[in-house]
């Protein structure tokens, strides 16, 4: 088994591959790995560190059609985690998402039909659906993105789509709600607000904070993706829920908890743009083949509040740079 992951420097690429080449997926035991990555801003090499020598690297872009021409054929399951992703940067420059999100995606997809890749996993974003104000979105629900990210993402889903119904290629999407773990660059809500906190400084909390995510840790969310590697269906899209609906100021006030601080560290500050009010996922299909996340939210965020205390040295350089 050749498994090549795009993105795989990243947050949520980087845990599949350290999970897989420790043994994490039995189905896949023994899988030589590449990691295609660009090492953006959100690509770090450290977080490969703990595998480091157990897969080859590749230094590139989803983007680069000779590249891809070069890497992709021979490798069985192509997984796409390559992706810019942070909303509040597509409101400021949305080009760079659209050109990733979208051009970078359809040209992996040009380049596993070419190279006839037997299996393909996509990754992709609840905020594609938008907004719902009550119950939970199923996989057929029609997409209504609201941001420049959410808009790229749903267009790469799209192109994903397109690919499997005209062309045949065996790729499946998944998307999935808001993660948490170790090693989530800085600028997401959950390390940002805790690295903050422990250096002293405030927190940012969007308008009233009663905006609701629904939240996964990353270790769940890597084993649903493998879960619809291992079985999913061509052309299908799959959802992986998590274990916590939360509002803003609900997580808000457990990070002050756990960190011991009190409403005065809590800067309130207008609200982003078009920011959808909630989200959730329905996730039956998943589950009936198996899916249960496993990492409670109190237990999970516990682990990840020692994590980046632990860890000063991986992420107080991140902050200076950015």
């Amino acid at each position: 088994m050749r498994v090549l992951v795009t993105g795989g420097a990243g947050f949520i690429g980087s845990h599949y591959v350290r999970t897989l080449l420790t043994g994490g997926y039995p189905a896949f035991a023994g899988a030589s790995v590449t990691v295609l990555d660009r090492l953006t801003y959100a690509g770090n090499p450290a977080n490969l560190e703990p595998v480091a020598g157990g897969f080859a690297f590749v230094h590139g872009d989803i983007g680069d059609a000779a590249l891809l021409a070069e890497t992709v054929p021979g490798h069985d399951l192509v997984v796409n985690f390559a992706a810019e992703t942070h909303v509040d940067r597509s409101i400021d420059s949305a080009g760079e998402f659209v050109r990733t999100n979208v051009l970078g995606t359809q040209v992996l997809l040009q380049a596993c039909l070419d190279a006839r890749t037997p299996r393909v996993v996509h990754v992709s974003t609840d905020e594609v659906y938008g907004s719902i104000a009550t119950g939970s979105w199923t996989e057929d629900a029609p997409v209504r993105p609201r941001s420049p990210y959410s808009a790229s993402k749903a267009g790469g889903d799209l192109i994903a789509q397109a690919f499997a119904v005209t062309h045949g290629l065996a790729v499946s999407i998944t998307r999935c709600g808001n993660n948490y773990g170790p090693y989530q660059f800085p600028e997401k809500v959950i390390p940002l607000f805790t690295t903050n906190l422990m250096e002293g400084r405030n927190v940012p909390l969007y308008g009233d904070g009663e905006n609701v995510r629904d939240w996964i840790h990353v270790a769940d969310h890597c084993a649903g993706i493998q879960l619809v590697a291992e079985k999913g269906t061509a052309g299908e899209i799959y959802h992986i829920a998590g274990t916590a609906e939360l509002t803003n100021r609900e997580l808000t006030d457990r990070l002050l908890r756990a960190c011991g601080a009190g409403w005065e560290r809590v800067d309130r500050v207008e609200d982003r743009k078009g920011h959808d009010r909630r989200y959730s996922l329905d996730d039956t299909k998943l589950r009936r083949m198996g899916y249960r996340p496993t990492v409670g939210f109190d237990e999970g965020l516990a682990a990840t509040i020692r994590w980046y205390a632990d860890n000063p040295s991986w992420w107080k350089p991140l902050k200076e740079g950015a």
